[in-house]
């Protein structure tokens, strides 16, 4: 099946979203038990960490953490909103930068002014973004940020998202209760589908999209630890309590450019394999054998994979050992975590 397709579905209970390319799994959501990112709560302070600069949080959801917490003090009430998943058995992550994001907008209610995305070069558009956005705010004190999917996109469908997010997040702020709650939910995978792939695509929604589309099939594959690369190499991804073991091998190729070969391809192949197990954290990379001079063609292949992933990810760099480091943000739960 050629060209890109968006399915929305359920397993079991659960609302998923999946994206295929050209027939493969390229990115797969699936609703978890878990507070989502992106949820807003109002929060009581709890207690600080000594020697951290930070704080835990009571919610209503359980204990939070939040970091840089000057002036704060504890029984104090504060709105914070969920930054990504929590590592088993730890509080939730969450700030005190508050974001409303949609497909077109985000509003940013503690960082004033109005930007629009880079990658949108023509100044005609630029300046049409800019008119639909300040006739739309009418001189709200709020901060915005055009999205590129904005990009000669109707105008009306812009108004309507920055009116609604600026909305949502005036009825945020304006707030001044003192018990804690929920005070906007974060975004399931079926609105994050909407929101952030926005490539054109082919919308599957009729139920069993993926079973016909044979998503479920992909997902038993990619429960497998070992990842299959060109040449008969491959790399396993191995998840621990303390971080994400990544091993490559080359197979039965014994020639001289063997490990850089088995290196590079496991670059090009890392990210999609780490999204779709929904894998964060530390991750070690023990590459297959090769000379010190192919490092740095193996780092920008890396970096250059990573440029077109969502999830924020540091490339830390090289250990004593020879193992390279990355840092991932906790943006999904593990797949594992998920499905059982």
């Amino acid at each position: 099946m050629k060209g890109r397709s968006i399915i929305l579905d359920h397993i079991g209970d659960r609302e998923a979203a999946a994206v295929l390319v050209d027939g493969q799994l390229h990115d797969l959501l699936i609703d978890a038990d878990a507070p989502r990112p992106g949820t807003v709560y109002r929060a009581t302070a709890d207690r600080p960490v000594k020697g951290q600069g930070g704080m835990f949080l009571k919610t209503p959801d359980g204990p939070a953490f939040l970091r840089q917490i000057k002036g704060l003090s504890p029984g104090q009430t504060i709105l914070v909103q969920v930054s990504g998943y929590a590592e088993p058995g730890k509080a939730l992550p969450v700030t005190q930068k508050l974001l409303f994001k949609s497909r077109f907008a985000i509003v940013t209610p503690g960082a004033l002014g109005l930007n629009i995305s880079r990658s949108i070069k023509n100044e005609k558009e630029r300046d049409r973004l800019l008119e639909i956005a300040h006739d739309t705010l009418n001189g709200a004190e709020t901060g915005l940020i055009l999205r590129s999917s904005c990009d000669g996109a109707d105008a009306e469908e812009i108004a309507d998202d920055i009116a609604n997010m600026a909305d949502l997040a005036k009825r945020v702020l304006a707030d001044d209760d003192e018990e804690m709650a929920v005070l906007a939910e974060g975004d399931g995978p079926h609105v994050l589908a909407w929101r952030d792939w926005v490539a054109p695509a082919e919308i599957v929604t009729q139920a069993g999209g993926f079973e016909t589309h044979s998503v479920m099939e992909a997902l038993e594959s990619i429960r497998d630890v070992r990842v299959a690369l060109s040449g008969g190499a491959s790399f396993f991804v191995e998840p621990t309590r303390a971080l994400v073991a990544i091993d490559v091998n080359t197979g039965a190729d014994v020639s001289l450019a063997a490990g850089i070969k088995a290196n590079l391809a496991c670059a090009k192949a890392l990210p999609r394999a780490l999204r779709l197990r929904g894998l964060g954290g530390q991750i070690v990379l023990d590459l297959a054998p090769m000379p010190k001079k192919d490092r740095r063609t193996f780092e920008t292949a890396l970096r250059q994979s990573f440029r077109a992933d969502d999830v924020e990810t540091a490339l830390v760099g090289w250990t004593p050992l020879g193992h390279y480091e990355l840092q991932r943000k906790r943006a999904r739960l593990p797949l594992q975590e998920v499905l059982g």
